[in-house]
This record gives structure tokens, sequence and C-alpha cells, in this order.
């Protein structure tokens, strides 16, 4: 409400001044300008003059916080400033000597090729390193630099937008402000810092392009001499020392920088099949931004050098290039200032080898006929027949009296062995699959352009919900008549029930829809998720490690177990390590998490449909059938329903999620599938929980159809923009991508 009052008085300021409002902006200028300009002084210190450089770029960019302006006037506005500023230091000769004198000194004094060679570039070795530098640089104050080039540009464009600014100026103003802030010396002192940064830059790629963390990722092997990047550093030292006018050695050069590029896809390649590495991401990541800056400033070396040779005095040589390489640097700056950033860029890669892991274990879990669908039903039938058990050992643990800690210790082996016993026979939990399910549906999603693409996918995903059903209708026809077992038995031999009736009663209250049960089953979903990632993460780790190659060939065992029988066992752990730090992981995450909660003071715990299931079965075999007219055993049924959706539906969202993030997956097509899939589900709801007969699955093949071609339509009609916005009109100095 604020900032409307504040944009209606501008605009009735604006009605009522008229055409005197430019004469005033200009008076108010004049003034401004004459007491920048007039603190002009080459005598003061390096930090005083940066100071006043910055006083003088902050007055050119600023802009009224509330303000009617677009982008665009904005843009103009800015450039309108600097044109005041420029014509107003040509009307003041004196004081124009005197900024001119204070610049060039100021440029002067800035020595080394940070500039070039560390702008928007890692300067850590390690991906922690960094880290932990930009997480410093958010905390503490910046220190005072001291005749830093880098430092000063970097505080004179603390925005993104400046980019756009700085490469909106037309070629006579840039070449005004050249040459206002430097001369001929100033000029060839940076010519031969771009070439400092260039050896820089080169000796940089050349220390990780031969160490034996890449060598190993590169095929074929080949001498340290033979390498491109030694290459490349010995053709980059006769280019720019012995001929650097010879256009065969630029575009050796050039050449030698696409090389190594390549090889950097190489060992993306390496990585994304053996596993991935996020300190070498970094490593490759640094490198491939450090050859594009080296590219950026050959060029710009090669248009200088060539406008030189060929007697251009007009105007200065590269003046388009210089600009926009300060746009890139501006641009880059900023991009790799961020943390989130940091860790989007090296994490991206490992999210996506973990998701792709994922979906090959997911692949397993989906029912796709009536046959695996009555097989997903067993699988689960068995899980839920250990899970009854899990339910005695947890009530037996809780009856032990041990202190919190070593009772969430106990809890959590007491789940991990049952879950290894669960994978062990075959068997299936359900509220697992959907973390593994997920990353096998966000690989379909590359491939809707077409509505083949679209059938496809809306026909995966009830495929997929299907299975989710079977497998915790298996769970509950496993658990519930194994938990009335071991009651009977329990009732049958000791003449007492396995719960009291206090605990009992406790426990039907502790599953009630109404309280705190749906946000302990949320919290279950992210847990049962985090156990994917510990499973993907497991899997890469292993790959990685080759451990599959070193079990093999590793001497004591081979001697203990012979030849075959290691590689068998190592291929058997390479099948199923993922499973097991799945397994292992969701063990200790459901058994410890409630304990550290508790440590910090929070009241969280963890609802499990199953286990739920099979604690609400043994509560009311406690409490005898009279329970069944009580409303807190219906008020636990509804809460078991709501534990089951809620533990679904989270851990598939959070891996859905991940999926699509690491797949680069559109939101607009996320949002319009979510749409297609809710045509589906109300044309044909059955489809999602049980298997299709063949008389039905003629009419569901029809509704897919019908509900791809609008969704397919939807997609076709946002893809079209309503009014393509003019392009911009960029001089010959914009950045290039």
């Amino acid at each position: 409400m604020k900032i409307l009052f504040l944009r209606l008085r501008v605009m009735w300021r604006r009605f009522r001044h008229g055409e005197r409002h430019l004469q005033s902006d200009n008076q108010h200028y004049a003034i401004q300008v004459d007491a920048l300009m007039r603190r002009a002084n080459p005598f003061y210190s390096w930090q005083e003059r940066a100071n006043w450089i910055i006083d003088i770029v902050q007055w050119l960019r600023h802009v009224p916080k509330v303000s009617m302006l677009d982008d665009d006037a904005k843009l103009r506005a800015k450039q309108q400033r600097l044109l005041f500023l420029l014509e107003w230091l040509d009307s003041n000769r004196d004081v124009r000597r005197l900024v001119q004198a204070t610049l060039q000194k100021t440029l002067r004094e800035a020595a080394g090729p940070e500039l070039f060679c560390a702008t928007g570039l890692p300067h850590e070795p390690a991906f922690f390193s960094e880290l932990s530098e930009h997480a410093i640089k958010l905390v503490l104050p910046k220190p005072p630099f001291e005749a830093d080039l880098s430092s000063l540009f970097t505080a004179l464009f603390p925005t993104p937008e400046d980019a756009d600014w700085l490469l909106a100026l037309d070629r006579q103003s840039v070449a005004k402000i050249w040459k206002l802030i430097a001369d001929d010396g100033i000029a060839h002192s940076y010519q031969q810092q771009i070439d400092e940064a260039l050896i820089y830059l080169a000796a940089t790629v050349l220390a990780d392009g031969i160490s034996k963390a890449f060598r190993q990722k590169l095929d074929p092997k080949m001498p340290l001499q033979a390498t491109p990047f030694m290459v490349l550093r010995r053709e980059l030292e006769t280019y720019l020392y012995v001929s650097p006018r010879d256009e065969a050695a630029l575009r050796s050069v050039r050449m030698l920088i696409a090389v190594c590029q390549a090889q950097t896809d190489r060992i993306y390649a390496h990585l994304d099949e053996h596993g991935v590495s996020v300190s070498l991401v970094y490593r490759v990541e640094r490198m491939r931004a450090q050859l594009t800056r080296m590219a950026l400033l050959t060029d710009l070396r090669s248009v200088i050098y060539g406008a030189s040779a060929a007697g251009a005095q007009d105007i200065e040589p590269g003046a388009g290039q210089i600009q926009a390489l300060l746009g890139d640097l501006i641009a880059a700056h900023h991009q790799r200032s961020s943390v989130r950033g940091l860790i989007q860029r090296s994490f991206s890669l490992l999210a996506r080898k973990m998701v792709e892991r994922n979906a090959d274990h997911g692949e397993h879990y989906i029912a796709r006929d009536s046959k695996e669908y009555r097989a997903m039903l067993k699988a689960a039938g068995r899980g839920g027949v250990i899970t009854a058990f899990t339910v005695l050992g947890k009530s037996l643990l809780s009856g032990i009296g041990a202190a919190r800690f070593f009772e969430g210790v106990f809890a959590s082996l007491n789940y991990a062995v049952s879950f290894m016993a669960i994978s062990a026979v075959g068997g299936v939990l359900a509220t697992k699959q959907p973390a593994v399910t997920a990353p096998v549906l966000a690989s379909k999603m590359g491939q809707l352009d077409t509505v083949e693409g679209l059938r496809a996918l809306l026909s995966e995903i009830a495929l997929l919900l299907r299975s989710q059903a079977a497998a915790v209708f298996g769970n509950l026809m496993g658990v519930i008549p194994v938990m009335l077992l071991i009651s009977g038995l329990i009732m049958l031999t000791t003449d007492a029930p396995m719960m009291t009736a206090g605990h009992a009663r406790a426990s039907l209250h502790s599953l009630s829809v109404i309280g705190p049960s749906p946000l302990f089953a949320a919290f279950t979903g992210i847990l049962l998720w985090l156990s994917s990632l510990a499973s993907g993460f497991a899997d890469n780790w292993f790959a990685l490690r080759r451990l599959r190659e070193a079990l093999t060939y590793q001497r004591r065992l081979v001697f203990i177990l012979g030849p075959m029988r290691a590689e068998r066992w190592a291929a058997w752990l390479d099948r199923n390590v993922a499973q097991i730090a799945g397994n292992v992981s969701l063990g200790f995450l459901l058994g410890m998490t409630p304990v550290l909660a508790q440590f910090f003071g929070l009241p969280l715990d963890v609802r499990h449909v199953t286990l739920a299931t099979g604690t609400l079965t043994a509560a009311a075999s406690s409490l005898g059938w009279q329970v069944l007219a009580t409303p807190q055993f219906w008020l636990a049924i509804a809460g078991i329903a709501c534990i089951g959706v809620l533990n679904v539906g989270v851990s598939f969202t959070c891996a859905l999620t991940l999926a699509l993030r690491a797949r680069d997956v559109p939101a607009r097509i996320r949002r319009l599938v979510f749409r297609a899939v809710l045509r589906r589900f109300s044309a044909s709801p059955r489809s999602f929980l049980f298997p299709e007969r063949s008389a039905s699955l003629t009419s569901a093949s029809q509704a897919d159809g019908v509900v791809a071609d609008i969704a397919a339509a939807d997609i076709a009609a946002s893809a079209q923009p309503t009014e393509p916005p003019p392009a911009p009109q960029r001089q010959p100095g914009s950045r290039h991508g």
C-alpha cells in the first residue's frame, strides 16, 4: 500500500510540473556533478581515489527505489546521466584535466593481471575451500583493497544488471570514456597484463590437466609432453613472445583451447559412467571457466594487434571487444559469488547420477501387468510378515527400560535387520518405492513433444501409483494376520496380552488422525527420501572408488576365498550395495531421528504405514473385540490411511522434485503434466489402484488418448509466445554467450 501511494505521488508531481521536471533534473544533476568532480585530487591515497571513483559510478547507476520506469527506461536514465557528466566535463576544462589526471594515476598504479585472470573465476583449488571462502565473505567485512583493480572493478558494479548497462553504451560514449581514463602508456600496460593473465591461466590449466586425477579419466594414455595442456602452454608462449602477429600461431592456440575443452567433456563422460566426485567436478568446472576466459582474452588480443597492424587510428582498437569482456567479467563475478550457485554447479552432476542410479533400481518396482501386480502383492505380503516381527521386537525393546540413546540404537538395529531380511527374502516394504521410482518417471518427461510421449507418460504414472498401491495392500495383508497370530500366541503362552491396557490405549491415541500423526507421517516421508539419497550416494561412491575391481584382485581376499569366489562376491556387492546402504540408513533414520530430535527439545516422532498398522493390530488385539466399537479405533484407522498417503506422497514428491531439477525439466511442463494426471484420474480412477482388465483396458487407453491430446494442445499453446519482445539493439561489442 505504501509503494502504491508513493507511485501515485510521483505521477501527480509529474503531472503538475510537466516539462519543468526535466529542467529541474538537469539543474539537480549539475549541482551533484560539480560536487563530485571537484573532489578529484591525484595526490590523495589510492584508497581515497578508489572510493571517489566508486561514488561517481554509484551516482551514474542511481535509480529511485520507487519508480514508474521499466527496465529500458531505467537504462536510458543511466545513459542520460553519463552523457550529462561527459558534457559537463567538456564545458569545464580545468576540472576535466584534474579528473583525468586522478583517473589515469589510479589506473596506472593498479598493477597485476588479476582483473583478467581472477575476476569471476574460482580462486581456491578445492571445492570445500572455495565454499568456506564464500561463506567467510558473506559474514566478515571486506578489507580495504590497495592498488587492486579487480576489487575496485567488482565494487564499481555490484549488481548483475550493470553488465547490460555497460554493454548498451554507444561507441561514441565508450571512446570519450577511454580518452578520459587512459592514455597510450596505460593501454600498453594493460596489454601486458592481458599477456600475463594468459600465461597465468595456462599454467593453472596445465597444473590441473597433468594431475593424476585428470589423467586417469582420459583415454588413450599419453606422455605428459604430448598432452594438449602441455602443448597449449608451449604454443601460447610462442604466440605471445615470438610471433605475436602470426595468424598461424593464433589459430594453433585457439585450436588447442578447443581441444582442452573437449578433454573436459571426456572427463565428464567418464565421471558420468564410473561415478561422480564433487571435488573433481569443481576442478573441471574451474578449468572450463579458465579456458573460456583464455579464449576471450585471445580474441581481444588478436583484435588489438590486428587493428594496430592495419593502422586504425580513429577509435581505440578493440573497444567493442573490451566492452564485451568487461560485461562478461561482471556477469561471471556475480554468477560465481553465489554460494547457492557454487553448490548447484558442483553437485548437479552428482545429483543427476544419483537420480539415474535410483531410476535403474526403480524399474524393478513397477508392476506393468496383472502378473507383475500379483507378484508385487506376494512380495509385499512377505515384507508385511517380517514387519510384524519388527513390531514385536520394537515392543520388547521398549520394555527393557534402557537409556533413551541406547533405546534408539537398539530400535535402529531392529529396523535395519528387518529391512535387510525383507530384501533377502525378495520382499517389498511399502513407501520405500516412491523414492526410487520417481526418477524413472522423471526420465520419461524428456519425451513430451508428441501425443505418444504424453500417452506413455500418463500410462507410466498410472503404473507407478498402481505399484505403490499394490505394495501397501500387500504389506497390510501380511502384517495384520501375522500380528494377530503373534498376539494370540503371546496370550496363550503368558496369559497376558501383548500390551498393557494403558500402553494399548496410548498407541491408539498416538495413531489418531486428530493429532500430530499426519505431521509425523510427512516427516517420515522425508526420511524415506533421504534413505534413497544415501542409497544412490553409496552406489556412486562404490563405482567411483572402483571397489569391485579392488575387491576382485585384493590379495588377502583372493587367498581366503579363491579367485572365482572373490570375483562373485565383489559382483554381488556391486549389485546390492545400494540396497544395503538404503536399508541400513533407513533403519537408523527411523530409530535415531526421534532420539536426536528429543535431545534438542523437538517433539518429533516417525509414523510408517506398515509399522503403524502392526502397532494398531497389536493394540486392538490386546484390548479385545470391544475396541471395535470405540471412536478411538476408527480415528486410528483414519490415521493409518492418512499416514500411508503422506508417506507415499511426500517421499514421491521430494524424489520427483530432485529428479526433475537434475534433468532440467521446465516448470511449465511439470504443471501441464500434473493437470493431465488429474484429468486421467477423473476419467479412470480405478486404473491408479488395480490392474486393468481387457475390457476396461481399451477405455483406459482411449481416455489416455483424449487426455494426451488435451495436454499436447496445452503445451503447444503455452509454447507460443503472445507477442515476442523486440530484440535489444546491441553494439558490436555486445556480450556473447
